[in-house]
């Protein structure tokens, strides 16, 4: 299978594991390399000693193409893409803040530079920007989100219709089908996050894993607005959220004093299913099961091929 997505990272399939908190460490990342797809270290659960650490241990797991996600506005940006360059990674995905700051540096150093985006407007300022890819996040998707709600399959044409680099689908993508239908909206490759959560090679906790599997139609909402939107699973935690909102309390401050500090890693790293936040895609009401990432990759492209011959036994629509 080769799309401009193949091509510029040097992958045999167009899947990209998002760069997840707490999920996105060196087994996660180097098992989708290795199974053909491209791995993402999730930098913005890391300081930056531990990125290091695990971009060296990932090397040593794979000699495949990976690359690390990292969120522009995190406090150690300085020293995390120094760390970045230091270790001779070529791919970076940013995201949460301008891709102008950083591209073109990183660029000089020969890493190619995929930005994520939630709408067409940011993804034209990405691409001015220079990147060579842009990711275009339907509002289905898990952890921090765009303000806009634009679902993916509205999101991936209208970008489409604006930009010309390769465009990365992501938000509500764990299957072969979703994979195809994304391509037939103009994507030259997707981005699949919390189906690699409930994998067992995630470093995201085991309760967490198995609350994934339990989650219903309905069990994520996407709130916090006022700080950055986020999706999260229903659980006593985002009781307290909904409380702050309902009594009309809901500012920024507030809500950041109920945050606290490590709230994201109680929950998704720690696994207290009570008082941590959970982050998770709506498609976790698909996923069923906890899989080696061989097995997950089996499954997205044997169902994808399926699919696609289904579509083709249906012929040319004649007018």
């Amino acid at each position: 299978m080769k799309t401009r997505i193949t091509e510029i990272f040097n992958i045999k399939y167009p899947i990209v594991q998002g760069g997840m908190v707490w999920a996105s460490g060196w087994r996660l990342v180097s098992a989708v390399s290795n199974a053909g797809g491209l791995g993402l270290l999730g930098a913005g659960s890391m300081y930056p000693e531990v990125l290091r650490e695990h971009i060296q241990k990932c090397r040593k797991a794979t000699d495949k193409p990976f690359g690390v996600n990292i969120p522009i506005m995190y406090p150690d940006i300085d020293k995390l893409m120094e760390i970045i360059i230091e270790e001779g990674v070529k791919i970076v995905f940013t995201s949460a803040g301008n891709p102008e700051i950083w591209t073109s540096v990183l660029q000089k150093e020969g890493i190619k530079v995929a930005h994520v985006v939630s709408s067409s407007k940011f993804a034209l300022k990405a691409q001015n920007a220079g990147v060579d890819a842009i990711v275009a996040e339907g509002f289905e998707a898990g952890g921090h989100n765009g303000r806009e709600e634009t679902t993916t399959m509205t999101l991936i044409p209208s970008v489409k219709r604006h930009i010309n680099v390769p465009l990365i689908a992501a938000g509500g993508i764990a299957t072969g089908r979703g994979m195809l239908a994304a391509m037939a909206l103009g994507a030259d490759g997707v981005q699949i996050g919390s189906r690699f959560v409930a994998t067992d090679e995630a470093s995201s906790h085991i309760n967490f894993k198995r609350r994934v599997l339990e989650a219903g139609e309905g069990d994520t909402i996407l709130t916090l607005k006022e700080l950055a939107p986020v999706r999260l699973l229903k659980n006593p935690f985002y009781e307290q959220v909904l409380e702050l909102y309902r009594s009309g309390e809901a500012s920024a401050e507030n809500i950041k004093k109920l945050l606290g500090k490590g709230r994201t890693k109680k929950g998704m790293f720690e696994g207290d299913l009570t008082e941590g936040e959970l982050e998770i895609g709506q498609i976790a009401s698909v996923i069923d099961k906890i899989q080696p990432v061989s097995e997950v990759f089996q499954e997205i492209i044997d169902e994808y091929n399926f699919a696609l011959s289904e579509l083709n036994q249906l012929g040319k629509l004649n007018f």
